[in-house]
């Protein structure tokens, strides 16, 4: 939303005149009372997602028609510096996890030891040798999101394809990077 705005205001045209839609919102660390079986039976519950968020498989009734054939789409987010993915729901995730997958890699350093280990001018450095642009609000959110800050996304996602509690779709590559 903020992006949009801030385009927005640049360019003096609305989100819409500039073209710039939303293509897929997902909600992560969020709770909803669904309908999942429980030792046979189908109970009404309250999933917590924490740290994750809903990957429904194909056919879900809960799920919009667009994406009835390939399950929900889940975006996984990588780092400023590496790829992100896009998964599907699974059958089995639907099963084993009440529907939920990964929605990042989680933090392989906490944000106070990135900011205090990390220099903000290597971490930018190193991202514009990968060619890739930052704009950030402030300095600190550079070390605080820098790629080392985090587990590698690839094996996180590669952990939920070989359990099959999510699929693997797409993978995407980091051109631009505005935080804050």
């Amino acid at each position: 939303f903020l992006t949009r705005q801030a385009f927005a205001k640049v360019f003096n045209q609305s989100p819409e005149d500039l073209d710039m839609h939303v293509i897929y919102d997902v909600s992560h660390n969020i709770a909803k009372v669904e309908e999942h079986m429980v030792d046979g039976q189908c109970k009404q519950l309250l999933v917590h997602r924490k740290g994750s968020t809903r990957a429904f498989p194909p056919h879900h009734p809960l799920i919009p028609v667009d994406y009835q054939l390939t399950g929900q789409p889940v975006i996984v987010g990588g780092t400023m510096g590496t790829c992100s993915y896009v998964l599907t729901g699974t059958d089995q995730g639907m099963r084993d996890t009440f529907g939920s997958t990964c929605h990042g890699a989680g933090r392989a350093l906490s944000r106070n030891k990135s900011r205090n280990n990390l220099d903000y001018g290597d971490v930018l450095k190193r991202l514009e040798d990968m060619g890739i642009s930052i704009r950030v609000a402030s300095p600190k959110l550079i070390m605080e999101e820098a790629p080392e800050s985090y587990k590698d996304v690839t094996q996180v996602v590669q952990t939920c394809h070989d359990a099959n509690i999510s699929k693997m779709a797409i993978k995407l590559k980091p051109i631009a990077v505005v935080k804050g």
